[in-house]
């Protein structure tokens, strides 16, 4: 039998519910959620044919200049219909936080809304999503100067042994991040040296995340792992006929990179960053990508479900053959828009 994901801990989220709220004289905007290979991003530019949406991505990889086959980015005819916010953003070599994507989401949806228009937030990183519904903790703001003498000291030292130090500083963080995980060691340090206190003792404060927004809030989760998991090797299959290694040879030759950027740390970026560095083969990029993409999504999965647990989420089938229909119901019964006569 099929692993179920629209479990029975999920029961009571898994229906169309008329999402008028008390808070229903805020504007609205809707929350399109679910793991890789879901349909999301074809579920979105459905919805803004139909109804008065604008669309927002919610995803940590197209924020990404040049970064386009492997992200599954929109192409240039469907842009030039149908305009994306919040990609192409900043360069492979640079970085971006949840707390740069809360700031910067709250600001396009006050714009979307001044409009007349509803945002449109589809995506799958959950962090994202995270962020701007639970709000963040206090942190401070990245200090270059301070990752560069990190990193020089990792360089020496290895990321274990800064992981030890940090273990020494601030052992829940250390207890929760692996010790080859540079990018977060190096958060986490910086954290402390800056504030001079633990980063999970600040991840403890209260936060404040009310929004000036109705939220509407749908899932696209997959009642068939298996399906999902051909629909994600098919994914991949296609980004290296597209040209997905060319365009990682190609960004090596235009910018400063390496393999601990979180950019070349993306799904299928890492992959094929050793099949050009020769340390595997076409064959092994191939499952390496697959199964690396296999596990995103399961990650994704684990993370909406702790999301569907605090919030009130509807949740469809995305392998249902009427997924596209319910959607269109469920937006109608939440009140978004005028959209198209079903």
């Amino acid at each position: 039998m099929p692993e179920k994901v629209l479990d029975k801990a999920l029961s009571g989220s898994v229906v169309l519910r008329n999402e008028r709220a008390p808070d229903s004289h805020l504007p609205s905007a809707v929350l399109l959620m679910g793991p890789t290979a879901s349909g999301k991003s074809r579920i979105a530019l459905e919805i803004a044919g139909q109804f008065p949406v604008e669309i927002v991505s919610v995803d940590s990889a197209q924020v990404y200049r040049h970064m386009n086959i492997g992200t599954a980015k929109p192409g240039r005819d469907i842009l030039a219909r149908t305009p994306h916010h919040l990609i192409d953003l900043i360069d492979p070599v640079e970085q971006y936080s949840a707390a740069q994507f809360r700031r910067d989401v709250l600001n396009v949806m006050q714009d979307i809304t001044g409009r007349g228009k509803i945002p449109l937030l589809a995506g799958g990183t959950m962090l994202y999503f995270q962020a701007l519904l639970d709000g963040l903790s206090v942190l401070p703001e990245a200090d270059n100067r301070l990752r560069a003498t990190i990193e020089s000291k990792a360089v020496i030292s290895g990321w274990p042994a800064l992981h030890k130090k940090l273990a020494a500083l601030d052992i829940e963080s250390a207890a929760r991040i692996k010790p080859t995980d540079s990018q977060r060691i190096q958060r986490a340090l910086e954290v402390c040296m800056l504030t001079g206190r633990p980063m999970s003792e600040i991840l403890k404060a209260p936060r404040n995340a009310e929004l000036p927004f109705r939220l509407v809030k749908l899932a696209l989760l997959p009642a068939d792992r298996g399906q999902l998991h051909q629909r994600i090797a098919q994914r991949f299959e296609n980004m290296l006929q597209e040209g997905l290694i060319d365009e990682v040879s190609l960004l090596r030759q235009q910018f400063d990179l390496n393999p601990e950027l979180p950019s070349m740390r993306c799904v299928g970026y890492r992959q094929t960053w050793l099949y050009l560095e020769k340390k595997i083969n076409l064959e092994a990029l191939r499952d390496k990508g697959i199964v690396a993409t296999r596990q995103l999504a399961k990650r994704q999965l684990t993370w909406l479900r702790s999301i569907m647990r605090r919030y009130e989420v509807t949740a469809l089938d995305c392998l249902a053959d009427d997924v596209h229909h319910q959607v269109r119901v469920f937006l109608h019964a939440a009140n978004i828009g005028d959209g198209a006569a079903q």
